[in-house]
């Protein structure tokens, strides 16, 4: 199987090309953003030698099909998506922050309360909890948007107190962003599925505040089962997820936690076709339909003329 780890295009009115862990952004005449969402996959902030078949596309037809969900909450960069691995659209300028918002004390927020920490982001957590358990309302714990190396808790206060962003600015990020997970989680529930944890990415363009990036998928957002939730609370049972977790997970095991010294565990076809198959199956629950794998000989090929079709239009 075809996995696209790099992609090296030259457009007409390309100005420059931004390589992130997983997706490849080409700027078009400060105008358009054509973002190629790849197969390469990262944890704990470290790109992973080889790429997961498939994963882009599924990556990039889930955020699609959330951003159409969701543009009457807040407008979204998108403008089209001439690939099943791209999407094009507006250029904006991106805050500096990503909104992270959380209904359920898992993952990240779990550890720091595992730790005796009571305080994540300025927001103060309540006493008692168990990993899963749900928060009385959704909690907002936004991290800095670093372009090297870890991204960092940071509270509203030093957000704004730093200038990262406007109070006004912050204030509206805040009800887009629970609002939109409100949203994400009526789409999970008809789905059998709980939305526990997620993170959203904004930017400006013309003043204009508008939604970027991915949106609800797997690699940014943490789903859980609805059946049966409750009654593993109960039992003190993990839950069963629906997230890039099992990645993590296996690397934990192998001794890999991003830290200096440690080695990345071998990568076996093995591995790669079952990371692979549950980005699959992820898809299928988070969307309620078949994968439809669009396979090619030369994926790089094929994304190359569908982004330049695209763009010979708009002149």
């Amino acid at each position: 199987m075809n996995a696209l780890v790099k992609t090296d295009f030259k457009f007409e009115k390309q100005k420059d090309l931004y390589i992130g862990k997983v997706r490849d952004v080409y700027n078009i005449d400060n105008n358009f953003l054509v973002m190629v969402v790849s197969d390469r996959i990262s944890a704990f902030d470290v790109v992973l030698p080889k790429g997961i078949p498939f994963k882009g596309q599924v990556l990039n037809q889930i955020a699609e099909r959330f951003l159409d969900a969701t543009s009457d909450i807040v407008p979204n960069w998108k403008i089209a998506s001439p690939d099943p691995m791209v999407t094009i659209g507006h250029l904006c300028e991106p805050f500096k922050v990503e909104m992270v918002v959380r209904g359920y004390l898992s993952g990240h927020a779990w550890r720091e309360y595992k730790q005796g920490k009571r305080t994540l982001c300025g927001v103060v957590l309540p006493e008692g909890m168990k990993e899963n358990d749900k928060f009385p309302n959704p909690i907002i714990t936004p991290t800095t948007k670093e372009s090297i190396g870890h991204d960092e808790d940071i509270s509203k206060e030093d957000i704004i107190k730093h200038g990262l962003v406007s109070k006004e600015d912050y204030e509206q990020l805040e009800k887009y962003t629970l609002a939109l997970f409100q949203r994400g989680q009526e789409l999970a529930k008809e789905r059998g599925l709980i939305l526990v944890d997620t993170k959203y990415e904004f930017g400006k363009k013309d003043g204009k505040i508008y939604l970027i990036d991915e949106i609800h998928t797997p690699d940014s957002s943490r789903y859980f089962y609805l059946e049966g939730y409750q009654e593993r609370q109960n039992n003190s049972q993990a839950q069963r997820q629906l997230s890039k977790e099992f990645v993590r997970e296996w690397l934990m095991e192998n001794g890999f936690q991003g830290q200096e010294g440690q080695s990345v565990p071998e990568m076996t076809p093995e591995i790669i076709n079952q990371i692979s198959e549950r980005y699959i199956e992820l898809y299928e629950n988070i969307i309620g339909e078949k994968f439809q794998r669009n396979q090619t000989n030369d994926l790089s090929k094929r994304i190359e003329t569908n982004i330049s079709k695209w763009l010979s239009f708009q002149k």
